[in-house]
C-alpha cells in the first residue's frame, strides 16, 4: 500500500480501537459483580437499538389495521362495558365505589391493562426478535428495553382516555394525584417482573404464551378491578393477599382524591417487584445462550 492510499483513509477509522468480547467457560455466577456490570453496560450500549426496535414495532402495530391505535383501548373498554351493563341492569349491585361506577370500572380495567402489558412485554419482545437473536450478536437486553418503551407508549396513549373519563364523570382530584406516576411505575414493574420470570419457560414450552391470557382474565376477577375491595369473606382475603390488589387500589385512589389506604403493602410489592426484576435480568443473561442454541443459533 502506498502513502497516498493511507492518506485517503479517515483518521477516525484508523485510530478507532476494536471492541473485544471475551468468552470464558467459567459460570457467570462465579463473578456476580462482573456480571452485574456487564448487564448494566449492555443495557446502556443497546439503548439506541432498543429505540429502533420500539419504532419498528410501533409502525408494525398499526400497519394493516383499520382501527389503528383504537385497538389499544378496546380490550380494557370491552371488559369494563361488560360489568357496566350488568350493573345498569341490576344484575350486579356494586356499591361503595365513591365515584360513578362506569368511571370506577373503566379506570380499573385501564390500570389492569398496564400490569398485563408489562407481563406480556418480555415474552412478546423476545418472540419478535428471535430471527435477530439467532443471526446477530448484540446486547440482548435491548430487546427487553424496546418492549418496555412500547408498554410506556401504550400507557401514555391510554391516559388520554383516563383523563376523558375523569372529566366526563366529574371525578374529583387532590394532591394524591402527584403519586400517580409512582403507582403506574409499580404496576409496570410488577408485570414486567413476572414476565421476566416466565420468559425462559415460555420459550421452552409454547403453552405458557397461550395460558397467560386465560390466567390474566381470571386473575382480574380475583382483583378489585371492577369492584371495591371487600373486608370480609373470600373476596376480602383475596384482596388482602393478591399482590396486584394494593397496586390497583392505590393507583385508582390517586386518581379519585381518596386516602391512600394500602401504602404499606404497595411499597412491599414494589420492592419485591424490583428485586425480582434484578433476579430476572440475571436469569435472562444466564439462559440466553441456551435459548439461542435451542432456536438454532
Amino acid at each position: 500500500m502506498n502513502p497516498t492510499t493511507i492518506s485517503n483513509v479517515p483518521s477516525s477509522a484508523v485510530a478507532a480501537p476494536l471492541q473485544e468480547r471475551i468468552y470464558s467457560p467459567e459460570p457467570l455466577l462465579q463473578h456476580p459483580w462482573k456480571m452485574l456490570k456487564a448487564i448494566a453496560a449492555d443495557v446502556w450500549a443497546g439503548r439506541e437499538l432498543a429505540w429502533r426496535l420500539f419504532l419498528r414495532d410501533l409502525r408494525a402495530g398499526t400497519r394493516q389495521t383499520y382501527l389503528g391505535y383504537i385497538w389499544l383501548f378496546l380490550p380494557p373498554l370491552v371488559a369494563s362495558f361488560t360489568f357496566i351493563f350488568l350493573q345498569s341492569q341490576g344484575i350486579t349491585n356494586i356499591e361503595g365505589t365513591g365515584i360513578a361506577y362506569p368511571a370506577f370500572a373503566m379506570m380499573g380495567t385501564l390500570l389492569w391493562q398496564v400490569f398485563v402489558d408489562g407481563m406480556q412485554s418480555p415474552i412478546n419482545s423476545f418472540n419478535g426478535a428471535k430471527a435477530m437473536l439467532v443471526k446477530i450478536n448484540f446486547p440482548r437486553e435491548a430487546v427487553l428495553v424496546g418492549g418496555l418503551y412500547m408498554v410506556i407508549s401504550n400507557t401514555l396513549i391510554r391516559l388520554a382516555l383516563v383523563v376523558a373519563v375523569m372529566l366526563w364523570w366529574h371525578v374529583p382530584v387532590s394532591e394524591t394525584l402527584l403519586f400517580f406516576p409512582v403507582a403506574m411505575l409499580a404496576l409496570l414493574a410488577a408485570g414486567f417482573a413476572l414476565g421476566l420470570i416466565l420468559l425462559p419457560i415460555s420459550n421452552l414450552y409454547g403453552d405458557v404464551g397461550r395460558v397467560i391470557p386465560m390466567v390474566t382474565s381470571f386473575w382480574m376477577l380475583l382483583t378489585p378491578v371492577v369492584y371495591p375491595p371487600q373486608g370480609e369473606g373470600l373476596a376480602g382475603w383475596l384482596a388482602k393477599w393478591n399482590p396486584v390488589s394494593p397496586l390497583i387500589i392505590t393507583a385508582r385512589e390517586t386518581l379519585t382524591a381518596q386516602p391512600l389506604s394500602m401504602l404499606g403493602p404497595f411499597f412491599i410489592v414494589l420492592a419485591c417487584s424490583l428485586a425480582v426484576i434484578f433476579l430476572g435480568l440475571v436469569g435472562f443473561r444466564i439462559s440466553m445462550p441456551h435459548l439461542i442454541a435451542r432456536m438454532g443459533g
